[in-house]
């Protein structure tokens, strides 16, 4: 699929193939926020149980991605690595970026970035398979990162 950014039909199909994988391992409630390449959200679904804080947790993992321009596991490194860095970043976004696991990149067939994931109500690696699996599921490629790089 080629997209130049994630529109509102493929960002629906993430959110809900996302919560259909943590339905399916027996996670527990999600909070999926799906934005597109300018940072500009085009879906959110935050599951029944799921806490009050979490839309703003899941849209922190997928802005501090697209900010960042490298999936959660990068971010989460350097969090690790160079920590005044990172909490600096935060600060100067405004405390938009949550640096975890989480928080994935979209892009397209040329490797594009188009957009975010972000994913948040289970352990950071379970809204990671999330993620991945909502992703894919559109047939785009998704970029957790790796660390250490």
């Amino acid at each position: 699929m080629f997209l130049h950014s994630i529109d509102l039909e493929t960002a629906t199909k993430i959110v809900d193939a996302a919560i259909a994988k943590g339905h399916e391992m027996g996670f527990l409630p999600l909070t999926v926020v799906v934005l597109d390449d300018s940072g500009t959200m085009k879906a959110m679904k935050r599951e029944d149980g799921a806490s009050l804080i979490r839309p703003d947790v899941a849209m922190g993992k997928a802005w501090g991605c697209l900010g960042f321009g490298a999936g959660g596991r990068v971010i989460t490194g350097r969090s690790e690595t160079t920590p005044g860095f990172v909490n600096a970043l935060a600060t100067m976004s405004g405390g938009r970026m949550v640096p975890s696991p989480g928080g994935v990149l979209i892009k397209n067939a040329d490797g594009r970035i188009v957009g975010a994931v972000g994913i948040t109500g289970d352990t950071g690696d379970n809204d990671e398979i999330c993620a991945i699996a909502g992703i894919e599921a559109t047939g785009l490629t998704a970029d957790p990162g790796v660390w250490p790089q």
